[in-house]
C-alpha cells in the first residue's frame, strides 16, 4: 500500500483569493513504512509575501525569486502523488491550494477519495483536546526540536510520525520492516530459535532390523532409478 505524507506552504489562506504556494513537501509510505523517496519543491508565487505568511514559514520574497513556478513542477508533483493514498494534517487547506493550482493548468483536481485528513482522525481519537501537530508530537512522544518555523518537508516528516501513532503506533505495522539486503519495505522475519531437546531419544529400531532392512533393499530393488538415487552399485546388489 502506497501513500504520500504532503504539507504545504502558502502566501495565505485564500486559495480562491489570490493566495499562492511557495512550497510543497512529500515523504512517500509503503505498507505505513518510509520507503526514503521524497518530492520537494520551493515555488515563485509570481506575488508578494505578506508579513504574516512570512512569519510563520520564514520564505521571502527574495528567496523564491528565482524558484520555478507551479506550472514547471506541476507534471513531476502530479506523477509523484498519482495513484497514492495522500496523509495530510487539515487536508481542506492544503488540496484546496493544490486543485486551485491543476485548476490553472487544466490539470485534473484531487479526488477527496484519495484523501486522509490527520486532523480529522486527532479529533476522532482525542476529542476536545488540541489537535495541532505540535500538540500530537507531544502527547506521542515525537521530537519536533527542529520545528522552528512550518516546513513542508520537515512537517511531513514528523506527520509521518504521528500518522503511524493515529493508526495504532508501532503495533499497527507488526511484522512489516524495511528489508535490510534489498533497501525495500518488506516481512521482516524474526530470528526464532528451535527448542532442542536436553537428550536425545533413544533410536526404536534395533541394530539387527536395521541389516534386515538393509539386505531387502539390496535384493529387491532392481531398477537402475532407485538403485542411483539411494547410492547402489550394481556390484554392492548383486
Amino acid at each position: 500500500m502506497r501513500e504520500i505524507v504532503l504539507d504545504t506552504e502558502t502566501t495565505g489562506v485564500e486559495a480562491n483569493n489570490g493566495d499562492r504556494i511557495v512550497e510543497i513537501g512529500c515523504v512517500e509510505l509503503v505498507n505505513h513504512c518510509p520507503s526514503g523517496r521524497t518530492f520537494h519543491v520551493y515555488i515563485n508565487p509570481e506575488r508578494s509575501m505578506p508579513i504574516e505568511a512570512y512569519n510563520v514559514h520564514g520564505l521571502s520574497e527574495e528567496f523564491l525569486s528565482d524558484k520555478p513556478l507551479f506550472a514547471a513542477i506541476a507534471q513531476e508533483f502530479a506523477e509523484f502523488i498519482a495513484g497514492a493514498k495522500l496523509v495530510i494534517h487539515n487536508a481542506a487547506f492544503d488540496v484546496g491550494f493544490i486543485n486551485m493550482e491543476f485548476k490553472r493548468l487544466g490539470l485534473p483536481p484531487i479526488e477527496q477519495g484519495f484523501v486522509v485528513d490527520t486532523l480529522s482522525m486527532a479529533r476522532r481519537k482525542h476529542p476536545g483536546a488540541s489537535n495541532s501537530l505540535d500538540a500530537l508530537c507531544s502527547r506521542y512522544g515525537i521530537d519536533n526540536g527542529r520545528r522552528t518555523k512550518h516546513g513542508a518537508l520537515l512537517d511531513s516528516e514528523i506527520l509521518a510520525e504521528v500518522y503511524i501513532e493515529l493508526i495504532g503506533g508501532k503495533q499497527a505495522s507488526l511484522g512489516l520492516g524495511v528489508d535490510a539486503a534489498a533497501g525495500r519495505p518488506g516481512i521482516a522475519m524474526a530470528a526464532v530459535e528451535k527448542p532442542q531437546r536436553q537428550r536425545q531419544l533413544a533410536p526404536r529400531l534395533s541394530e539387527e532390523a536395521l541389516k534386515a532392512h538393509e539386505t531387502f533393499i539390496l535384493s529387491s530393488l532392481k531398477a537402475p532409478l532407485w538403485k542411483g538415487y539411494l547410492g547402489i552399485t550394481d556390484d554392492a546388489a548383486q
